[in-house]
């Protein structure tokens, strides 16, 4: 039985609130990719991504110029993994900062909201895919994810179950 959209799409919101730290991929200048892990600020994923960071830091500096990155989740536990990819952007929002915050997140930031230079980094889902090895070792593909989601308009499903939007 082949899961629909909504469930697919449900799938990738209940992997990411299960897995919460991931590695967030930029490029470098010099067209490097770098791995940073990362902790989701936003439980219910619903095709955004949120971070906090320091303004002042390479991963801000690389956004600005390369704004499409890749997410990586790994939940070991249920031998799943989710791999995201969309554009980044700086978001100096303070209301959302607000919404985010975490007291787990004074180790990283000192001074709470107060801290100098804390800007949020958004990344907007273009695709995800996502691997449930404990029950099959199909690749699940969703192009256009954020659209579909914003949307609620069920795409139809193609061969490899990639959706096309």
């Amino acid at each position: 039985m082949t899961a629909t959209e909504q469930e697919r799409r449900d799938k990738v919101k209940k992997m990411v609130a299960d897995a919460k730290i991931c590695m967030l991929t930029t490029m470098t200048e010099d067209h490097r990719h770098v791995s940073r892990p990362m902790a989701v600020q936003e439980v219910e994923f619903d095709g955004d991504l949120w971070f906090f960071a320091y303004a002042d830091s390479d991963l801000v500096q690389q956004i600005s110029h390369y704004p499409q990155v890749n997410v990586a989740f790994s939940d070991p536990k249920q031998h799943n993994w989710i791999s995201i990819s969309g554009a980044a952007s700086r978001q100096d929002d303070r209301a959302k900062a607000e919404e985010l915050w975490n007291p787990l997140l004074k180790a990283w930031f000192p001074d709470g909201l107060d801290t100098p230079n804390l800007t949020l980094v958004k990344v907007t889902t273009q695709t995800a895919e996502y691997w449930e090895a404990a029950h099959s070792s199909k690749v699940v593909t969703l192009l256009g994810y954020a659209k579909a989601a914003v949307t609620g308009k069920t795409p139809e499903a193609g061969e490899n179950e990639t959706v096309r939007l």
